[in-house]
């Protein structure tokens, strides 16, 4: 296998790897409460209940639980944001079949998967910040940026070899 192929091999299974990660983000958006439910159960977490001694983990879990219930008992209409948010990311995956079907042609979108990644880190702190989200979710979130930065920066440069030379 040439260089060439083994560029266009590697491109193509960072960004499919990239598409699945957008999408899987993308699905747990919509069952919030089954999630947190079976998180809380897999933990083995149900014997703490909301007690205020709990480590900080469960009872942030619980804290969560509890407002989506909440939520869900008294405005249900707010999950239809999160149901957007997936959607969001469901598109977002489907723009990047376009380097998939030829990624030189299409190198502008690694650059704007790699400013998404990059503006998530902020994102999160600021607003999180702003909505009382503990600092150690906040940079679980962060590396949501983190991990989606990694195989856009290796296939944005793996274009660019690959770029020069058919040229």
């Amino acid at each position: 296998m040439n260089r060439e192929q083994q560029l266009c091999r590697r491109i193509k299974s960072l960004t499919w790897f990239f598409i699945f990660g957008l999408a899987i983000s993308g699905a747990t958006a919509i069952p919030l409460r089954l999630e947190v439910d079976r998180l809380i159960h897999f933990l083995g977490f149900e014997e703490w209940g909301s007690q205020p001694s709990a480590p900080i983990l469960i009872e942030w879990l619980f804290k969560v639980r509890d407002a989506l219930n909440d939520t869900q008992a008294q405005h249900p209409f707010l999950f239809y944001g999160t149901d957007w948010l997936a959607f969001g990311h469901f598109v977002i995956a489907l723009v990047f079949i376009g380097a998939l079907r030829d990624p030189i042609r299409n190198r502008w979108l690694f650059d704007f998967g790699l400013i998404a990644c990059t503006l998530v880190i902020p994102f999160a702190l600021i607003f999180g910040g702003l909505r009382g989200i503990p600092i150690w979710w906040r940079l679980i979130d962060c590396s949501f940026g983190v991990f989606g930065f990694i195989p856009l920066w290796f296939c944005r440069k793996w274009t660019i070899e690959l770029e020069t030379k058919k040229n």
